[in-house]
């Protein structure tokens, strides 16, 4: 045994090859990092372009990309797929280490499922401070840009707003049998609140005691479920998104929404590729779409993830659903949400 064996030294042998990764990982990962935050839209401006993976809609594409093409001068390339094939290509990509793509923005589980497969790149940005609660995880790979927020929504000539329940545990009062519905897809909606109630079994009574005391319609499909909201055949619907009930009225249709808090949310988020070929541009449209975006997110009536743009949902208090417990307890979720309302019904 050598002195550096015997002294729990590292083999010289060793040293060298560590040294030269830690270069490269300084050269190719902290460097650009470092560059952006001196220097980022100089750096960005000159590589010229970047590459977007997502699911936002087509027709939403244009509001959020120009804006940021014509300030930054960075030609945006998107690619749009269904969340499962953004997935899916993105790990496939990395596995055969073909670069393509610089940023993604696709739902938080599949986001969360991302940074387990070392496709995204760990980022400390000082935009992450001005996020609502939940928005970063831990080992910060992405984070939420916009909420898509389960309201309550209820018909204004069936039911006075007076007598709207201000709880959850209201929904309890005979007054209400036969006038509740759900989306019957919605497990991390029901996960959420189970948790709001009092967490595992207790939380799933309440449930149990709200199918037992007054029932639940379940229905499949908000869009389905906010027209029998209009329609009077559902009074009052626990989870439909805000934007839904907010849009019909604006229509003149006979429905509004409000909250009971915390209201529930399912996020989107961005995230940075690891091995992205254009580092500063990426990192510029990721603190862009958790910055300057967010406005235009808005307009879309999606709820932002900033707490400096102002909100539909203002002053709400909002609870994001836990993506890594989307991602892992997808079945037991789905397996109790059934059980406990739709086949009890």
């Amino acid at each position: 045994m050598n002195r550096e064996e015997h002294e729990g030294c590292t083999p010289r042998s060793t040293r060298r090859p560590r040294k030269l990764f830690f270069a490269l990982f300084v050269a190719f990962v902290v460097y650009p990092i470092l560059l952006s935050s001196q220097d980022r839209v100089a750096a960005a401006k000159k590589e010229g372009a970047l590459t977007l993976y997502t699911t936002i809609a087509e027709k939403d594409l244009p509001t959020l990309v120009k804006p940021f093409e014509s300030k930054y001068g960075v030609k945006v390339t998107v690619w749009r797929a269904g969340t499962s094939n953004v997935l899916q290509r993105a790990v496939q990509e990395t596995a055969a280490k073909k670069y393509d793509v610089d940023v993604i923005h696709i739902g938080a589980p599949e986001m969360e499922a991302l940074a387990r497969e070392q496709v995204l790149l760990p980022i400390t940005s000082p935009v992450q401070n001005d996020l609502q609660p939940g928005s970063v995880p831990a080992h910060r790979q992405w984070a939420a840009t916009l909420l898509s927020v389960w309201v309550q929504a209820y018909n204004t000539k069936v039911i006075d707003k007076a007598s709207l329940p201000k709880t959850y545990r209201d929904l309890l009062d005979p007054k209400w049998k036969g006038k509740l519905g759900v989306e019957g897809k919605d497990e991390d909606w029901f996960a959420s609140v189970v948790d709001v109630m009092g967490g595992g079994e207790t939380g799933v009574k309440f449930f149990r005691d709200l199918v037992a005391t007054n029932g639940l319609s379940v229905r499949q499909g908000h869009t389905l479920l906010n027209n029998l909201v209009i329609s009077g055949e559902v009074p009052l619907a626990l989870n439909i998104y805000n934007y839904m009930p907010e849009q019909a009225r604006k229509k003149g249709a006979p429905i509004d929404w409000f909250a009971i808090e915390p209201a529930i949310a399912r996020s989107n988020g961005v995230g940075v590729a690891r091995h992205a070929p254009h580092p500063n541009a990426a990192m510029l449209f990721y603190e862009y779409l958790l910055g300057d975006a967010q406005q235009y997110f808005v307009r879309m009536d999606y709820v932002p993830s900033n707490i400096k743009v102002t909100s539909p949902l203002k002053g709400i208090r909002i609870v994001q659903a836990n993506p890594a417990r989307s991602l892992d307890e997808s079945d037991k979720w789905t397996a109790l949400f059934q059980s406990t309302l739709v086949r009890r019904r």
